[in-house]
């Protein structure tokens, strides 16, 4: 016999863990060893926000365990292969990756683990209902929401397992936790200039525990009004659990588990997570959807390129946009690493039909900053947003700065937190573009860099040109 191997990647927990589960038979008595691998492919495209929250999970994870992690670096296939062949390891066991990369290094490294003689097991995956799974009638893919949701419940979720009684074995590392905040980030995209790239201060805790009491303050709390409050910018109504559902620290199977049997609030909360299963879903079945539009007509859509489209741009991801609900999501994203879901919305439509820029700019300077950036819910909530996704018609659905800051920041509360130069000026004026005309002329608060109602015209012209052909 010999110890078996668990890949942890995006299930830094020990909780509801099937992997584990099977990592713990399969090794018997002679334990599992838990391994990590710093793979330069996925950390190269990911911004050192995310690659800093990633290195306090795992050493979450390892304080969880009792015992050290082993953190390879390198190729998986190769590091892996090494790694099992050394130790006499038969089985190597992850979680299911579902993204079109994790696919493929998935499939390049069971192809290398077996002609040694290893076996590789996939086990579960991050969601609820493992992607592919939901079908219609007829066999094929569900294409709208709420068909999707309504068989979705019906397949899932599953049984939350316990922490099984697991034997770790610690193997000597090559590399440290805090070597892949060095390495991430290698693929900055030029588009981003001299935007910053340092981590926000005061990143939230990390790792299980914090998933754990992030749930239970939310059911105990929150989760009751989440169907109104979850829309206000300025009110903690939301569970914040996005991060630790990113990274695995909490599977969203406990997280269903937990708001079962609640009212609307707790209904919606799972409407939520069968969204991300949804598009998590959507991305499995067109895996080039990640740079092209689901809806190929809309590629037709006339979109601004060149040095100045790039500098305005760069101009929204500041915050400095001169319309002030914008600013402060894309000022909070900065400073936390994270953003309200209707700022994110918001800063999207204003991106895509304001100033008229690809949504595939967006998309990667939001991945770059969030650390809850998952490909499958980023990638499709700017598709939504921009008209070519899964929605039949979204493009028309032009957010207004104004009437959702009325609506959503009444007070102009989370205006005040996120700018404090306009801290002093009162709503009605200070929901407007340019912080009303008292802010005109403040010098540390730009004018709006376009019209709102000018530049709306424009986009729903273009998107007239899209018919035309």
């Amino acid at each position: 016999m010999a110890p078996s191997i668990l890949w942890f990647r995006r299930d830094l927990r020990l909780s509801d863990h099937p992997a584990l589960h099977e990592a713990v038979r399969l090794g018997g008595s002679d334990g599992v060893v838990p391994v990590f691998v710093l793979d330069e492919e996925f950390l190269a495209p990911a911004g050192p926000t995310r690659a800093t929250f990633l290195a306090s999970c795992l050493e979450a994870l390892e304080s969880s365990m009792g015992s050290s992690l082993t953190i390879l670096s390198g190729d998986p296939a190769a590091e892996l292969t090494a790694l099992a062949t050394g130790l006499g390891a038969a089985h190597v066991v992850v979680t299911g990756d579902y993204g079109p990369s994790g696919v493929r290094r998935d499939h390049r490294v069971a192809t290398q683990l077996e002609a040694a003689g290893v076996r590789f097991h996939r086990v579960s995956s991050p969601y609820c209902v493992e992607p592919g799974t939901v079908l219609g009638s007829s066999g094929a893919p569900v294409k709208v929401f709420g068909a999707f949701r309504r068989r979705w419940e019906v397949i899932g979720p599953h049984n939350v397992l316990p922490v099984p009684d697991v034997s770790f074995v610690p193997v000597a590392s090559t590399a440290s936790i805090r070597d892949l905040v060095a390495r991430a980030g290698n693929r900055r995209p030029a588009l981003f200039g001299d935007l910053p790239d340092a981590p926000p201060s005061g990143l939230p805790a990390a790792g299980e525990a914090a998933a754990t009491a992030a749930l239970e303050a939310f059911v105990q709390g929150p989760i009751d009004t989440y169907g109104h409050d979850r829309n206000l910018f300025a009110v903690p109504g939301t569970s914040r659990l996005s991060p630790h559902l990113r990274f695995g620290t909490i599977h969203p199977r406990t997280a269903v588990a937990a708001a079962a049997g609640g009212g609307e609030g707790a209904a919606t909360f799972i409407s939520e997570i069968a969204w991300r299963e949804f598009y998590a879903d959507v991305l499995h079945h067109h895996p080039d959807s990640v740079r092209e539009p689901l809806q190929a007509k809309m590629s037709r859509l006339v979109v601004d390129v060149g040095p100045d489209a790039e500098e305005r741009f760069r101009v929204w991801a500041r915050g400095e946009t001169g319309i002030p609900l914008v600013d402060a999501s894309m000022r909070q994203l900065l400073a936390e690493g994270w953003m309200h879901n209707r700022g994110r919305m918001l800063t999207a439509s204003f991106l895509i039909k304001h100033l008229h820029l690809d949504w595939r700019w967006g998309a990667r300077w939001f991945m770059w900053r969030l650390i809850d950036g998952d490909l499958a819910s980023n990638t499709h909530g700017w598709q939504w947003t921009a008209g070519t996704g899964t929605d039949a018609a979204p493009y028309y659905r032009i957010f207004s700065p104004v009437a959702q800051a009325e609506r959503f920041d009444p007070r102009g509360d989370f205006i005040h937190a996120q700018i404090p130069s306009l801290a002093e000026i009162a709503a009605p004026a200070v929901l407007q573009p340019g912080g009303g005309v008292d802010l005109l002329h403040q010098a540390d608060y730009p004018a709006p860099m376009v019209d709102l109602a000018t530049e709306r015209a424009e986009a729903l012209r273009r998107l007239e040109e899209t018919k035309d052909g």
